[in-house]
């Protein structure tokens, strides 16, 4: 099948197979290989995109089905002046260990702060449920998406 798919902006056309998983496509395909593939159950989140600006896990998303439709990827996070204040919070806070799910919880983090930019200890952690990660508490993990809150809000205040 032919799909044409927007991944970070850029426009991709691509014959697939319609067994073809979205995290294939990213990765084998594309080259994108920060989206990581760990359980292939949904499960484990690490493989965790926005398709039209919505969190899925793209081990369970058919690549067919993101036809038409824009796909933001981990590599996607980096804007014009660098790192994503989410990105530059979790090196500051030491929120990832091995970073296996680090690009999950990136963008899941980012998608929250998006939608909910003052949110609670108990929110973040609710967020980030669907997300897991074998080598931390989630403490610095949660301190760095509370980091990168403070940090957003500072600046809108200050503009």
């Amino acid at each position: 099948m032919q799909i044409t798919v927007w991944v970070n902006g850029v426009e991709h056309v691509r014959e697939v197979e319609p067994r073809l998983l979205l995290v294939h496509l990213l990765r084998d395909e594309l080259g994108l290989t920060g989206t990581h593939w760990g359980c292939d159950t949904s499960n484990c989140g690490a493989c965790t995109v926005w398709m039209d600006d919505v969190p899925v896990k793209s081990c369970t998303v058919l690549a067919v089905m993101a036809g038409g439709r824009r796909v933001r990827t981990v590599e996607g996070l980096e804007g014009p002046f660098g790192l994503d204040q989410v990105q530059l919070s979790f090196i500051r806070c030491h929120g990832l260990q091995c970073g296996f799910c680090t690009p999950g919880m990136l963008m899941t983090a980012r998608w929250l702060l998006d939608h909910n930019p003052d949110p609670t200890e108990a929110e973040i952690r609710e967020a980030i449920a669907g997300q897991t990660c074998r080598c931390t508490g989630y403490e610095n993990i949660v301190r760095s998406i509370r980091h990168a809150a403070a940090a957003e809000n500072a600046r809108d205040g200050a503009a």
